[in-house]
């Protein structure tokens, strides 16, 4: 059985109603539902929350549940870092438009749910409840310009660290 799945869910300042095969769980940041299949039971003692399912499912349908108590209250974000000479970010609006080294810049719609915001021209920070939809978003940004491997330009989450490989100038030294 899984260890993840055993473990109870406690969601305090959360409101979680089931109806049929669907939860949903409201917050003071919003509201979010999941479509349960037949095999997912849902036990509520309390402010405490326990799955009960099959030993392969079980894990995954607590995990996402525990996301869903954790985006209503706190939220989830995603921070990305512009790397290069000119690379560079604005919001007009809810929308971001990037600047990476095209011969045009890229506007990308905020989505519901999704909020842009910047600390600087190169750091864009992504927010949201839905910590699957925060993580797309930003993951689709990063996807416009990737971090090439020999200066290191490009777009890159904050904690990511790129290896740099030596160029020609180097192999030619050995």
């Amino acid at each position: 059985m899984s260890r993840i799945g055993k473990q109870v869910i406690k969601h305090d300042q959360v409101q979680i109603v089931q109806q049929d095969n669907v939860l949903k769980v409201k917050g003071k940041k919003g509201d979010l539902t999941l479509c349960l299949p037949s095999h997912v039971k849902i036990q509520q003692n309390g402010n405490q929350l326990q799955v009960i399912a099959e030993s392969q499912w079980q894990g995954l349908y607590r995990s996402l549940i525990d996301s869903m108590v954790k985006g209503v209250t706190v939220g989830f974000e995603k921070k990305l870092l512009l790397v290069g000479v000119g690379y560079r970010a604005q919001l007009m609006e809810n929308d971001l438009v990037l600047y990476v080294g095209f011969s045009h810049p890229i506007t990308i719609k905020a989505r519901e749910g999704i909020q842009f915001e910047l600390e600087n021209p190169t750091t864009i920070v992504i927010k949201g409840i839905d910590k699957q939809l925060v993580g797309r978003v930003a993951a689709s940004i990063r996807a416009l310009r990737e971090p090439e491997v020999y200066k290191g330009k490009g777009i890159r989450y904050a904690y990511e660290s790129i290896r740099l490989k030596a160029g020609k100038a180097g192999k030619a030294s050995k």
